[in-house]
């Protein structure tokens, strides 16, 4: 293998701790990993709020400052992709999988099962579950991503710095960021980035087993999972061996299309009236209490303070621990864009399209759910598929979701094996396909064990856990963006 850093190697060496413990002792792992995520949450979660709250102010500062007309390149560099597939390839990566997964599962929960701020199955649990869902999922989301992916392609594109997290840095700690403080910075991202994407690959088998069996009558199993995780890993890895103009781009635009028949689907067989009246609500609600929402703590009220720790910290801690890959990819596709534009596109279109989404998938699910058809008691990755059996076409809506989602799949790991590859050899904008593979095969890896350590609870544990080293990481990377930009615009 040729140009691995030592970030490769240690990072590595850190995965297969991880696996190998988890593997010899799930329930220690478990034990472990979730005695870290309550301190974490508990001690922690405060802090989550007022980082997330401040990364939304920052892009939407940087949007209307004059330093939004400086271009992620040189002045002359235009962009390599059209909008509608920059987008779509953003999006795929972005969101994904947990789109499908909590589309019905998230809204439903909030309604039926524990609602953030008041009794469960009221009308006012139903608008609750609608707004927190657009919160969880709209500019908090994308600002965390937004801010890696600014830092990353400002000082690539335009400084002519390596790909790496640590070059963002270099305003702040200058050629420190060249030694072993850079290395350590670069291993907090790869490896945050191989857990959250096991993580998401975790979500995304237990998702397609649940249609599995919901079609086919079909056991959900352990073995079934792993089964889909290695035919999912066989796939992204050819499609990583393709490269990523081709097999990535292909994949995204697929995606797109998949997923705007299965929204029409849902659209226009399910409730429709009900699906616009709460999309327009929920906005006009998201808009109005933002700042409440962003820091809501609950320092008094154990009840809400364990929601918004299984939800709203989890969900912070989750796209802090996407944002390496993420933001990596979503630079590598975004050379050629101002400031503006490209902050523009990240915040606002992925966040209308997810509450658009959220509006059509939670308003039937919710409508189903008070026709008399109990959907709560069942496990998150089935009340897709049972919501949609209360809908004509079921089969072929649920045939869809399950293409889709394992397209997503594929498309995620595919990504994150190009970002991992790209970060554990210098910055290298083609990596070696054998370090490609033993990403994938690390992800993959991580996913199995994860799963079979109390599935879905080990997964979000890890997430929580990974993600707050990274954290800190990312509060540097504004401060460095920042003072970049001053300096730039002192020189313009």
């Amino acid at each position: 293998m040729k140009k691995v850093t030592n970030v490769f190697w240690i990072t590595l060496a850190l995965v297969i701790v991880t696996v190998l413990f988890g593997a010899i002792v799930p329930e220690g792992f478990e034990s472990v990993t979730a005695n870290m995520q309550a301190f974490i949450t508990t001690t922690f979660g405060w802090y989550y709020l007022i980082i997330v709250g401040l990364m939304v102010v920052f892009t939407l500062f940087l949007i209307f400052s004059p330093y939004g007309k400086i271009r992620l390149g040189k002045d002359t560099d235009r962009p390599a992709y059209s909008r509608p597939t920059w987008f779509a390839m953003l999006f795929s990566a972005g969101m994904g999988i947990g789109l499908v997964f909590w589309g019905a599962a998230e809204p439903l929960s909030h309604y039926a099962v524990s609602s953030p701020t008041g009794e469960t199955g009221t009308d006012q649990a139903f608008r609750d579950s609608m707004r927190y869902t657009f919160f969880h999922w709209g500019l908090h989301a994308w600002a965390i991503y937004a801010i890696v992916a600014l830092a990353l392609a400002y000082f690539q594109f335009r400084k002519g710095e390596p790909g790496l997290i640590s070059a963002t840095l270099k305003p702040i700690f200058g050629d420190k960021m060249s030694g072993p403080w850079g290395v350590i910075v670069d291993v907090f991202a790869v490896f945050a980035t191989v857990v959250g994407v096991a993580t998401t690959l975790g979500f995304g088998a237990v998702q397609i087993s649940g249609g599995l069996a919901y079609l086919l009558g079909i056991e959900v199993s352990y073995t079934l999972q792993v089964i889909i995780i290695a035919v999912v890993t066989v796939l992204f890895l050819a499609s990583a061996w393709s490269g990523l103009s081709k097999g990535i781009k292909y994949l995204s635009n697929t995606n797109m299309v998949l997923a705007i028949a299965l929204l029409i689907g849902v659209v226009v067989l399910g409730p429709t009236l009900l699906i616009f009246n709460m999309f327009t609500d929920s906005l006009g609600a998201y808009l109005q209490n933002i700042v409440r929402m962003t820091f809501r703590a609950a320092p008094l009220d154990g009840e809400s303070r364990d929601w918004i720790n299984g939800w709203t910290i989890f969900y912070w801690a989750w796209w802090i621990s996407w944002a390496p890959f993420v933001g990596i990819f979503i630079a590598r596709v975004s050379k050629g864009r101002t400031i503006r534009e490209f902050l523009t596109g990240v915040l606002l279109l992925p966040s209308l399209v997810s509450f658009f989404w959220f509006s059509a998938f939670g308003s039937t699910a919710i409508n189903v759910q008070k026709s008399g058809i109990d959907l709560s008691g069942l496990a998150t990755e089935e009340v897709l598929f049972a919501t949609f059996n209360e809908l004509p076409f079921a089969t072929i809506l649920s045939i869809i979701a399950i293409v889709l989602i394992s397209t997503f799949f594929i498309t995620s790991a595919d990504s994150a094996t190009f970002v991992l590859g790209m970060q554990t050899t210098g910055g290298s904008m083609n990596p070696d396909n054998s370090v490609k593979i033993i990403w994938g095969v690390a992800q993959s890896l991580i996913a199995v064990i994860l799963l079979a350590a109390n599935g879905l609870t080990a997964l979000q544990n890890a997430l929580i856990i990974a993600a707050l080293p990274f954290s800190f990481i990312m509060v540097l990377m504004m401060i460095s963006t920042i003072k970049a930009l001053q300096l730039e615009r002192k020189r313009l």
